[in-house]
């Protein structure tokens, strides 16, 4: 009897709120079956997560990819707006060379009642490779010519050496950074400029800020 009553409580405890939320369920299942369903594409960028900290990527990466989706005209309108779709790749675990991930529902995030048909791509493949560090020198550019007949008898970079990061084989072609070039065209005597260094390989980076002087010392000819 007990039992009886306790279970009797729970269903009449808040009874017409409980109602109203089943009334309402009711109405959006409704609303959402008698939608007409329909197919669209979006083109979505592609994000990463969990790669390791000795890795780097030295492939062109992926940045986006076109989906096929599927599902109600409710939902879809929504899509590429307030309720963009995302595609996430998980590279834990992940080792030195060719990887290929394939765009499925493992790693694609959608609407309710929205459903992938196809990723086009429909993987992608990235090369990884260990991350190495190493310094190199700065040479300076110059620009211009010095007035009065002055020309760049000598100059000095501070630092004069840079450290650089990335995979391994692109770390290991680069010789040594190079700055932007240094306007002499108005330079007597001794001269300094603050400029950037670079270097022409985009996956390599700098480890430290890459802003360097330049110290000049002009003499006329």
């Amino acid at each position: 009897m007990n039992s009886m009553k306790w279970v009797l409580g729970l269903l009449t405890h808040n009874f017409w709120w409980k109602l109203l939320a089943v009334a309402s369920a009711f109405t959006i299942w409704v609303l959402v079956a008698n939608e007409p369903e329909l197919s669209t594409f979006t083109t979505v960028h592609v994000a990463y997560r969990n790669i390791p900290d000795d890795l780097e990527i030295s492939s062109a990466p992926t940045e986006a990819v076109t989906l096929e989706l599927r599902g109600p005209s409710g939902e879809l309108r929504g899509v590429g707006e307030s309720r963009s779709p995302g595609v996430v790749l998980d590279l834990s675990g992940v080792q030195p060379g060719q990887r290929t991930f394939v765009i499925g529902d493992g790693n694609v995030s959608l609407a309710r009642g929205v459903r992938l048909v196809r990723s086009i791509p429909y993987a992608v493949r990235f090369e990884f490779e260990r991350r190495a560090e190493r310094t190199v020198p700065v040479h300076a550019r110059f620009s211009g010519e010095g007035a009065d007949g002055y020309v760049v008898s000598s100059y000095t970079v501070s630092p004069d050496q840079i450290q650089i990061v990335g995979p391994a084989s692109h770390v290991a072609r680069v010789t040594s950074a190079i700055t932007d070039p240094v306007d002499v065209s108005s330079a007597v005597g001794t001269y300094q400029s603050r400029v950037n260094a670079f270097v022409a390989d985009s996956y390599v980076r700098f480890q430290s800020p890459q802003q360097v002087v330049v110290a000049v010392v002009m003499k006329k000819k």
